[in-house]
Formats: structure tokens, sequence, C-alpha cells
């Protein structure tokens, strides 16, 4: 078994308080844990983690899960660590779940080792709290654009002891190109929703953000700063910038055109029970929003 780095579990803890705090909240039952926003129904704010579930338990597990997000209209997704255990790929490929190409790293910056700097292309600043529609534009489609705002509006003006949310711009000029919000939860800050103008991309944004917020926004102090990359495109700018690699998940995600079914067992029939709702503008909108 690869060893654990030991500060991933606090990095995935920062990542559902950044959840949380948006309206959303986790639980845990026997194998795993559920993070869910009912609120913002994207992806990328729905997800199983923490999987660990014997072969003879996996009926009463997964019938558990897919039922608490089905009846809320969400589709989860399921993040196992690499490599997964092959009766949990078995049983998801079963269900209609289907591992994304890319993996999503985890990557850690404790700030201590000097980054190649990144030519100045793009102006970075802490965004105003007027400008939160510019930032909740970057992050989502129409349909959940209120409940986001209403959910940063919150986080940021009233953020609970321990946690700090600041969300940054970067322009061209005088067009806001990108975004990210960095967010805070003791002592472990995240880089979170990193998103780019589709005209834009290619032009270094991303990249100049990141490098400000690092060198420009956050404040100096030992703090180690956590990313999250489903490239590895993304993962190798990441890592120029003075990330490195702290864990890795394998990503399965259910066919828009899959219709659900329940595993009676490891090795019995499955049972259709649930058609999800198919929401491609939320899949979208998810996909603009991942670091």
């Amino acid at each position: 078994m690869t060893r654990r780095h030991p500060l991933l579990d606090r990095i995935l803890r920062e990542e559902r308080e950044f959840i949380h705090g948006l309206g959303g909240y986790s639980f845990g039952i026997a194998g795993g844990t559920l993070v869910v926003n009912e609120r913002v129904p994207v992806p990328r704010f729905n997800f199983v983690t923490d999987v660990a579930v014997s072969r003879h338990r996996m009926t009463g597990f997964f019938e558990t899960v897919l039922d608490h997000y089905f009846q809320r209209a969400l589709r989860p997704e399921f993040l196992l660590p690499e490599p997964p255990p092959g009766h949990l790929v078995e049983v998801l490929g079963r269900l209609g779940f289907l591992p994304r190409t890319e993996n999503r790293s985890v990557l850690l910056c404790d700030r201590t080792v000097p980054a190649a700097p990144v030519p100045p292309t793009h102006s970075v600043r802490r965004a105003a709290p007027e400008e939160i529609g510019t930032i909740v534009d970057f992050l989502v489609s129409a349909r959940e654009r209120a409940e986001l705002a209403r959910g940063l509006e919150v986080l940021w003006a009233h953020p609970n002891p321990e946690e700090e949310m600041i969300p940054v711009l970067a322009w061209d000029a005088d067009r806001p190109v990108a975004a990210a919000l960095l967010h805070r939860f003791r002592g472990i800050w995240g880089v979170h929703s990193v998103a780019t103008q589709p005209e834009s991309r290619g032009r270094g944004a991303a990249s100049r953000l990141i490098y400000g917020s690092l060198h420009e926004i956050l404040p100096e102090g030992p703090e180690p700063v956590a990313a999250w990359a489903d490239h590895p495109r993304v993962r190798g700018r990441l890592e120029r910038l003075g990330f490195h690699e702290v864990g890795r998940f394998r990503v399965f995600v259910l066919d828009p055109q899959a219709e659900l079914a329940v595993a009676r067992g490891p090795t019995g029939p499955v049972v259709p029970r649930w058609r999800p709702p198919r929401t491609p503008s939320s899949t979208t909108a998810a996909s603009r929003a991942s670091p």
C-alpha cells in the first residue's frame, strides 16, 4: 500500500469545508464520505470520497449512497485512490459509472522552495465585494448562478473561526480574464475553481493568477497551499509554480446515457432502480469550475 502523505487528510478536509461554506454538507457512512451541495448541483461539489468498502458490503453501501444523491436529483462522482480496488471498479462499471481518462491530482506548495517567476502578463488582485457577480460568471451556468452567489457572499463576509476566503481576479487591461477562490481552513489554503475565459485560454492567465495568488495575495508565512488538477497539462503547470503531487484519485462519473442499476450482490444480477436526471448544463459548468 502506498504511504499516505501526512497532510493529505487536512487538505481534503479543507476542500470539504470550502463546499460546506457554500451551503453544502458532508457525512460519513461505513465505507466512505458523501460530500453534497444541493444548492449548486455540479459534480465538483457532489462526490463520494474516502471509499473503502469490503467486497461483501458493497450492495448496502452503494444503495445508500445512490439513494441519497438521486433522491435529490444529483449526479455524484466517485473518487477512488489510485490504484483503485478491482471489486469497486467492477461494481461501479455495472452501475453505469465510467472512469475519466485523466486522474485527479492533489498538489501541495509549501512556499519554501522558490518557483520560477511568471511574467506579469496580467495584473492580479483581490476581487471587490461588488464584483461577486463577475466571479460567479466564471464558475457556473446561469442555472446555478444565484445560489452560488449567495453562498459566496456569506462565506466571504462571515467566515467561521479559523476560516477565510479571498476571491481573486486576473485582468488583461480592463477586462477580467481569469478567476479563482482562495480558501483557508485551519492552516491550509486551497486554490479552488480556477477558471479562464475561453478566448483567453492558453495565454498564461491561469498560471499568472495562481503565481500572483501565492506571492502577491496570500499572506507570507508557513501555511501550505493546495490545488487540484484534472489533466497532466494542468499538473505540469502547477509543478512549475512550486507544487508537488501528494495524492491521486481515479474519478468515476455516470454515463449520461446510462440507466442507474443497483447490484444485489458482488456477483448477482442487477436490478434497475432509478433513471437519473440529465443535466448537460451542470456538467458543462462543472468542467468550467474545475481547478
